[in-house]
C-alpha cells in the first residue's frame, strides 16, 4: 500500500491517466484520484486528468468537464499516475507518462508487470477504485469523491457480484454509502440502463451467436458493416459479452467487434475454467482469469479459430 500524497510530495504538476476506451473502472478511479487531489493539494498545483471521450452515462460524476483528451504530447509533469493499465494501454498518454519525472502505476490487473517508479499492482484487488481508496486519506474523503470510487468499484465487480469481490470490498463500500449519495440510481443510469440501440445490437448478437467447443463456449460478434447500420460505436457495447457468459453450460463467452477493416476487439468472461488472461496475453492482451481481452487481425473466422485454439489447450490440460 502506498500513500498517494507522499508520493506527489513537492510536486508542482501532476497527470492523472488511463486506458483507452475508459470503462467505469477506468473513469471511477481516475476521478477518485483527480478529486482527492485536487482537495488535498493548494491550488498552485496544476493536475490534468487524460482519458478519451468516456461514455456520457459517466457526466454525472463531478469533475468530468475538466478531463482533457490525450494528444500523444511528451509533456513535462513532475508525477504521471497510471490507473487500471500497463503504459501501453495508455493510449496517447503514454509519451507524457514515459517522460514524466516520476511515474506512478496503480493497477489491478494480473498481466501488469509494473512500469512506474512506483508500483502498486494488486492482482486480488475488485478494482482500480478500491485501490485509490487505498492510497488516500480517508479523511478528506466527501461526497464527489465517494461517489467516483463507487461507481468504478460497482463496475468492475459487475455490481458487487463477481468472484473478484472480497470482504473489503465490501467494506470500503459501505464507508463510501456513509456519504448518502443516491447509490440505487446511481447502479441503475451508469449499468443497467440501456439505450434502445444498445438492447438491440444486444439482441442480435445474442441472436446470431454460436456454441463452439463441444458447447461449453460461445461467440458473438459484430462488423463494421452492421455497426454503421445502427449508429453504435465501442461505448455501446458495454455489457454484452457479459450477457453472453450468462448462458447456461457455458465456460467462457467471447465478444469481438471490428474496430477496422480485418481488425477486432477481443473480450472474454469466464467462470474461471478457463483462464481469460493466460489467453489474452498470448496474443499481447491483458486482464483477469475471468475478464480479459486483446486486439486480433484477419477474418471473424480467423480470429475465433485462434482463439479457440488457445482455449483448447487449457481443456487439453485439466
Amino acid at each position: 500500500m502506498i500513500s498517494i500524497l507522499d508520493e506527489v510530495k513537492g510536486a508542482n504538476s501532476i497527470a492523472i491517466g488511463g486506458h483507452i476506451r475508459p470503462d467505469g473502472d477506468c473513469v471511477g478511479s481516475c476521478m477518485g484520484m483527480y478529486l482527492f487531489l485536487k482537495k488535498a493539494l493548494p491550488d498552485t498545483v496544476k493536475i490534468n486528468v487524460y482519458l478519451e471521450e468516456i461514455p456520457s452515462v459517466f457526466n454525472c460524476l463531478a469533475g468530468v468537464e475538466k478531463i482533457k483528451r490525450p494528444d500523444g504530447t511528451k509533456h513535462n509533469f513532475d508525477v504521471f499516475i497510471a490507473l487500471d493499465c500497463n503504459a501501453e494501454r495508455l493510449g496517447d498518454s503514454e509519451p507524457a507518462f514515459q517522460n514524466a519525472k516520476k511515474r506512478i502505476n496503480i493497477d489491478h490487473h494480473i498481466t501488469n508487470s509494473g512500469e512506474g517508479d512506483v508500483n502498486y499492482i494488486v492482482p486480488e484487488a475488485s478494482s482500480a477504485s478500491e485501490l485509490v481508496f487505498d492510497c488516500i486519506d480517508e479523511n478528506l474523503l466527501d461526497v464527489d469523491i465517494a461517489k467516483a470510487i463507487y461507481t468504478g468499484m460497482v463496475h468492475d465487480t459487475g455490481v458487487f457480484q463477481y468472484s473478484n469481490v472480497s470482504p473489503k470490498t465490501l467494506r470500503i463500500a459501505a464507508r463510501l454509502l456513509e456519504f448518502k449519495f443516491d447509490f440505487p440510481q446511481l447502479i441503475e443510469e451508469t449499468f443497467y440502463e440501456k439505450t434502445y440501440v444498445q438492447n438491440q445490437i444486444l439482441g442480435r448478437t445474442l441472436l446470431e451467436s454460436v456454441l463452439f467447443m463441444d458447447k461449453r463456449c460461445i461467440v458473438g460478434h459484430l462488423d463494421m458493416r452492421t455497426m454503421k447500420f445502427y449508429g453504435v460505436t465501442s461505448k455501446d457495447m458495454d455489457g454484452i459479452v457479459n450477457q453472453l457468459r450468462y448462458t447456461k453450460g457455458v465456460d467462457c463467452a467471447v465478444f469481438m467487434y471490428e474496430v477496422e477493416a480485418l481488425k477486432y476487439k477481443v473480450s472474454m468472461r469466464s467462470n474461471g475454467v478457463v483462464d481469460c488472461a493466460k489467453v489474452a496475453a498470448y496474443f499481447n492482451g491483458g486482464g483477469h482469469v475471468r475478464a480479459a481481452g486483446c486486439t486480433l487481425e484477419g477474418t471473424f473466422h480467423d480470429a475465433i479459430n485462434n482463439i479457440a485454439g488457445q482455449i483448447e489447450l487449457q481443456y487439453e490440460q485439466q
